[in-house]
């Protein structure tokens, strides 16, 4: 078994036990491992292994290993865009990833919507929202939440699905539980506005037990199964 299997089932065992702890049934809980800065080739170890659903941050570098492994045979990948969108980078996006976690702004969804190839599925999508006020966190605000839903909703080549959030690190589970809290809160009232959604992206390798308990049904995990990142040194 490689390290990459072996973390995979010690990850989804984690997952597995906080729903237990939880109340929530087997399987609630979809595991997207984050493959940012790592190659192809760990991708395909994690495919092996059974993993489905991949994460990149970085365009470019996603849009790489998309197309290779897409050569290489592997079916079935699902891809997760779930880095910060710029508007002239929404292109790429639109024709290789099937998910887009990081919608925060009308203009973004409107182009992946122009955008997406007609012979291609809804690209589906999740509204980003900044649930805890952090300075240097995108997102939208949750008071506007409901208004920019309902505008991505209703654009022809997207599906909306729910809402991701990415919290500052809470210093305990107890403080990341209210704050995943909030976004669940915010996940329901949209809900109540007729919206439909049923995914809620939130936790990652520190804190997904707090994002399991707070009603995440995907959490996003890199580290825990591929290891420590190594960012090249800047130039």
């Amino acid at each position: 078994m490689s390290m990459i299997s072996a973390n995979l089932q010690a990850v989804q065992a984690r997952i597995e036990l906080a729903c237990a702890r939880a109340g929530r049934p087997s399987g609630a809980v979809q595991l997207l491992a984050v493959s940012k800065t790592f190659d192809a080739e760990a991708v395909r170890q994690a495919w092996s292994a059974g993993q489905r659903a991949f994460g990149e941050n970085y365009v470019q570098e996603g849009v790489e290993k998309v197309q290779q492994l897409r050569a290489a045979g592997l079916a079935g990948i699902e891809w997760h865009c779930i880095g910060p969108l710029q508007s002239n980078k929404t292109r790429p996006v639109a024709e290789h990833f099937d998910w887009v976690h990081t919608v925060d702004r009308l203009k973004v969804a409107q182009r992946l919507s122009e955008q997406r190839p007609p012979e291609l599925p809804p690209l589906q999508v999740c509204v980003q929202v900044n649930v805890d006020g952090g300075p240097n966190k995108s997102g939208v605000l949750p008071e506007q939440a409901l208004e920019l839903a309902q505008a991505v909703a209703a654009l022809p080549r997207l599906r909306l699905r729910g809402l991701m959030c990415i919290p500052e690190p809470a210093p305990d589970f107890a403080s990341a539980c209210t704050v995943f809290g909030r976004a669940r809160a915010l996940f329901d009232a949209l809900n109540a506005q007729g919206l439909a959604l049923d995914t809620l992206s939130m936790g990652m390798s520190d804190d997904l037990e707090a994002a399991v308990a707070s009603g995440s049904t995907l959490v996003r995990v890199g580290s825990a199964i591929f290891g420590a990142r190594h960012y090249p040194a800047p130039a």
